[in-house]
């Protein structure tokens, strides 16, 4: 296991070397001169190439990729052509808010998919498996922003029991330690403000989690309904096993490897699709943040963003592969 690990640590390094010179070139290929968004169109011709050449936007393009890997080499992404703040400061600050609201959905997703999935499996062709399917079918088709604008609606004005937006209301101050606010305010002992700021996350994390509750339901179903029929399981119930001993011990183990896989595979979607979540809940993440440095046409800021996206990504699959073994004694990896 120590080897594989490894093996898939050293494969990591050119996928990522890859993305990082990907997502280069593809900025500079969009159309549209940093220097010239930053000034305004009434900028001189002088003063824009002025700002071109501080940039180093005047060097040819190979130039400016050596530059970039070795600023990243030593840790150093750069400023942000938008905000002049040190980009790996704003990351800091940006990213703890989008893992936070990303952990709560996945949370929401991973036990009401598993749930559903299971109950509907178990209670093959009843009403509750046409009902759990229909409910899955309609989170998939449903577009977050009206499900969001419809959760703000009814349960932020006309029942006002949620905040609309935000971490944390104005009159509660939390001093920034870590920037994960639930951890900050644990580690301050501040339970007033973790209780505002659990409360801030139930309207954008419900609208996130939606899509992936769905696909987390039907995939858990049909992977349990295919182990279901197996000759061991056939085994298990004429031993006169309970239902709780066979679903969990012996079905649900073997059948976990698809949700493992889907549910790390959303995970990675959920860091890098929370944009219109955080856009309409006003949520300071990093969704957000890049959407604005696309606009701007930072693009130290967008490459720095997705970078850190691909890695957790990269990371976070490694992760499933690992507990695989732990699902699936079955499962052993060439060392």
């Amino acid at each position: 296991m120590t080897i594989y690990v490894l093996k898939r640590i050293a494969a990591m390094v050119p996928t990522w070397i890859g993305i990082t010179l990907l997502v280069f070139l593809m900025i500079h290929l969009v159309p549209g001169d940093p220097a010239q968004i930053m000034l305004g169109e009434r900028a001189s011709a002088e003063t824009v190439a002025a700002l071109r050449s501080e940039l180093g936007l005047d060097r040819p393009l190979h130039v400016q990729i050596w530059r970039f890997f070795g600023d990243l080499l030593s840790g150093d992404l750069g400023r942000s052509l938008r905000t002049k703040e040190k980009i790996t400061t704003e990351l800091a600050q940006r990213f703890p808010a989008t893992c936070e609201l990303t952990f709560f959905a996945m949370l929401l997703a991973i036990f009401g998919g598993v749930g559903a999935g299971t109950l509907a499996a178990v209670r093959r062709g009843r009403f509750i498996d046409l009902f759990t399917m229909v409910g899955a079918t309609a989170g998939i088709s449903m577009p977050i922003f009206w499900l969001a604008l419809m959760l703000i609606l009814f349960l932020g004005v006309l029942l006002p029991i949620f905040p609309l937006s935000g971490r944390l209301d104005t009159q509660n101050y939390l001093q920034p330690i870590t920037h994960f606010y639930i951890l900050d305010a644990v580690i301050s002992g501040d339970f007033r403000a973790l209780k505002d700021v659990l409360w801030h996350l139930v309207l954008p994390a419900l609208s996130l989690c939606t899509i992936p509750l769905a696909v987390i339901a039907r995939i858990t179903r049909a992977s349990l309904l295919e182990v279901l029929g197996a000759d061991y399981i056939r085994t298990a119930w004429a031993k006169g096993l309970g239902e709780r001993a066979v679903i969990l011990r012996h079905a649900f183990k073997n059948a976990a490897i698809p949700t493992l896989t889907i549910i790390a595979l959303e995970f990675g979607y959920l860091l890098g699709g929370a944009i219109i979540t955080e856009t309409i809940f006003s949520w300071p993440g990093l969704g957000r943040w890049l959407f604005l440095a696309v606009q701007a046409r930072d693009f130290r800021a967008v490459q720095g963003g997705v970078l850190l996206l691909a890695t957790v990504f990269m990371v976070v699959n490694l992760i499933a592969d690992i507990l695989y073994v732990w699902f699936d004694p079955r499962i052993r990896y060439d060392e």
